[in-house]
Order: structure tokens, then C-alpha cells, then sequence
């Protein structure tokens, strides 16, 4: 498990929450995999709702309420048979169980909880929930299954995450005037 960094695993945690809320709203969207990204973090899922600007606000919203209900983030190791029975428990088994092969024989397999939400995750993140102060949902786009144009399709929502809401509006700032200045508008 390679170290993180405070902030990537607030971003991390973050993405998370994501998933808990989408589950929450759309319980029947498989989960593919939410890393923590440079500039934020984001997670591939697979729903036949389409994430539109609206749905997104109401995504946010419902992470709002799962970072307000400061869950623990619970580490749990498990063997690679009981993986397998948690991830089909879940009903995740489409994307989760491939994910699960990726880890080498010998390897510790890990979940993290939050709340009603299990992933399969090697970690890290915070300690709760409510260490994540400020983040954003910015957009979403489309991401073939493992980055290959065979596989199916899936909505990749993209988010960022800061220590805090000033680092936040300052990102978003520099977001905004880096799209006043992109030679593709200016014309």
C-alpha cells in the first residue's frame, strides 16, 4: 500500500462518500473503482440513470448529508474467499470482482466501511467523514471499463477535495479563469 498524503486521502475519502451517495440515490449502479487524482479524485459507475448537471447537484447534496452523518472509515482485512462472498453480498460483483483478481496472490485484501458502504479499497483515508471540509463535484464524462475502447462504457464523475474551503474557492478561481483565457473561447 503506497503512502498517502493528508490531502490524498481526503480526496480519496472523498470519493468514497461519492459512491455512498450515488448508491443511496441510484442503489442499483454498479461501482467500478474512485482513486484519488493530482487535482481531486473521481469514480467510474455504471448506471443506466445519466449523471446530468442536475443529478450531479443532487449527488452533492447527498454527499453533504453522508460527511454530516461522520462515519468512521473502518479498515477490514479479509481472505480472498471472503472478497469474494462480500463483493457478491454487495451485489457489486460486475466490475469489483475483477478488480479483486488485480491483487496479486499473497497480497492483503482490504475493505474500507463508511457508514452503510463497504468497498474493496487498500486505503488510506481519514479518520471520519467529516475530516472532508470542502469539495466540489465539477463534472462528468464518459470512461471505457479499464480504459479500453472493447469494454463497456462508463460515467466517470470527476470531483475535487481540500484541507479547506479556502483552497477550495481558490482552485475553483484558478478553474474559472483558466476557462476565460482557453483559446478555444477567446476567438
Amino acid at each position: 500500500m503506497k503512502e498517502m498524503s493528508p490531502l490524498e486521502e481526503i480526496r480519496h475519502s472523498a470519493a468514497h462518500v461519492l459512491a455512498t451517495a450515488v448508491l443511496r440515490l441510484y442503489p442499483n449502479t454498479q461501482l467500478d473503482i474512485g482513486p484519488p487524482t493530482d487535482s481531486g479524485f473521481y469514480y467510474d459507475f455504471d448506471s443506466e440513470v445519466p449523471f446530468t448537471p442536475e443529478v450531479l447537484q443532487q449527488i452533492e447534496e447527498e454527499m453533504k448529508k453522508v460527511i454530516k452523518e461522520n462515519h468512521r472509515f473502518e479498515r477490514q482485512e479479509v481472505s480472498r474467499e471472503e472478497a469474494v462472498s462480500i463483493i457478491k453480498k454487495m451485489g457489486q460483483a460486475t466490475y469489483k470482482l475483477g478488480r479483486l483478481d488485480d491483487i496479486p496472490e499473497g497480497e492483503t485484501i482490504s475493505f474500507y466501511r463508511n457508514g452503510e458502504f463497504l468497498d474493496l479499497c487498500a486505503g488510506s483515508h481519514v479518520s471520519y467523514t467529516k475530516k472532508i471540509k470542502a469539495f466540489k463535484l465539477l463534472q462528468t464524462a464518459g470512461s471505457y471499463h479499464r480504459g479500453n475502447a472493447a469494454n463497456k462504457q462508463l460515467q466517470r464523475i470527476y470531483g475535487t477535495a481540500f484541507a479547506t474551503k479556502d483552497e477550495l474557492a481558490k482552485y475553483l478561481e484558478q478553474i474559472e479563469e483558466a476557462k476565460k483565457r482557453d483559446h478555444r473561447n477567446l476567438g
